[in-house]
């Protein structure tokens, strides 16, 4: 037996095997492609074993193809290392039942800890509690408000996906001659800051094209509420130039409605970068024509920074000694010329 495979996986507490998990997959929890993982040495150092860490992770119940992701990812990164021992404890249905699983965590003492909280600022005070307890934190995707809630965060660009998602519907309606299009959106949660981070860059970009949105039906992230907020769109707005959708998810939902409804008049941008949405943007025989990156693949360079921070390292492309404060991920534009390019990415 290799030192990597006697490296165990703690779930509260309790040892995992690794093959346990791999049964225990869903079609939620596709396992990542070598994309989504760093498992390339490249003549890196920080890739040689160091001192032992243990990673806490907590993250929202994986009920969505995207949060799938997130949990799946940073276990097989967590997995990617011989020094990294991976604890991790259910979030629960909502920021109280996380909080509380986060106390238990932090007593259990993790050399960091990894969290996508339910909402950042509901868990601000669970970030600040472990940090007071010596405990660096890596606060992933949903930010926290006060910076003594974290050591380091790693995000993606919600305003830049709504500049892309914008950008990409001006160059479509310049090119399609439209002065003055119909423009609809789909948000996800928006209560979420993350949600009116993506809706303002929108509305912003759209602004300097002289555009604006005519219709913004929110959604819930879930195919369910995104073709029933599609369906109001359409019943609201009988010929439309261009639709954002914010997530993949919902969209397929949203492309159950166009396909219900037999509207396809216009140009759909979608939001997060799914394989299902990069294949039907490659088919190209739906309106949904562009995707704009949020990509999952940061739980995975979430792991990787928590064992570097745990093992008092840097990143070793820095001349810094330590690992960053803060690391925003750039939205990228996916469309059929390049989609083959991202399809590794997809979740």
């Amino acid at each position: 037996m290799t030192q990597h495979s006697r490296r165990r996986l703690l779930f509260g507490g309790a040892a995992v095997g690794a093959g346990v998990l791999l049964a225990g997959c869903t079609s939620n929890e596709a396992a990542p492609n070598e994309a989504q993982i760093n498992t390339s040495d490249g003549g890196n150092a920080n890739s040689e074993p160091g001192q032992a860490v243990t990673i806490g992770f907590s993250a929202p119940a994986a009920d969505h193809g995207w949060l799938a992701a997130i949990t799946t990812n940073a276990k097989a990164q967590a997995d990617a290392y011989s020094d990294v021992t991976f604890n991790m404890v259910e979030a629960g249905a909502d920021a109280a039942a996380q909080r509380a699983a986060l106390s238990t965590l932090i007593s259990q003492k993790p050399n960091v800890i990894v969290m996508l909280p339910h909402d950042g600022k509901e868990l601000n005070a669970a970030g600040l509690e472990a940090m007071q307890a010596g405990i660096p934190v890596v606060n992933l995707d949903r930010a926290f408000p006060d910076a003594k809630a974290y050591r380091t965060q790693i995000l993606g660009d919600n305003y830049g996906m709504g500049v892309s998602a914008a950008n990409y519907i001006i160059e479509q309606m310049k090119a399609k001659g439209v002065s003055a299009p119909i423009i609809g959106e789909i948000p996800g949660i928006d209560s979420l800051e993350l949600t009116q981070e993506r809706s303002r860059g929108f509305s912003e970009t759209l602004a300097q094209a002289g555009f604006r949105v005519a219709n913004r039906r929110p959604a819930e992230f879930t195919a369910d509420s995104g073709q029933q907020a599609a369906t109001g769109l359409f019943q609201a707005v009988p010929k439309l130039d261009a639709v954002w959708n914010h997530d993949d998810d919902q969209g397929i939902g949203v492309l159950a409605a166009i396909n219900q409804t037999n509207r396809n008049e216009f140009v759909m941008v979608g939001g997060a970068g799914s394989r299902k949405a990069m294949e039907d943007i490659q088919a190209d025989n739906t309106p949904l024509k562009a995707t704009v990156t949020y990509s999952p693949s940061m739980a995975s360079s979430a792991v990787s920074l928590a064992r570097l921070i745990g093992q008092n390292r840097g990143m070793s492309d820095l001349v810094e000694l330590q690992v960053p404060k803060t690391i925003v991920l750039a939205s990228e534009t996916i469309t059929k010329e390049n989609a083959s390019n991202y399809l590794k990415l997809g979740f």
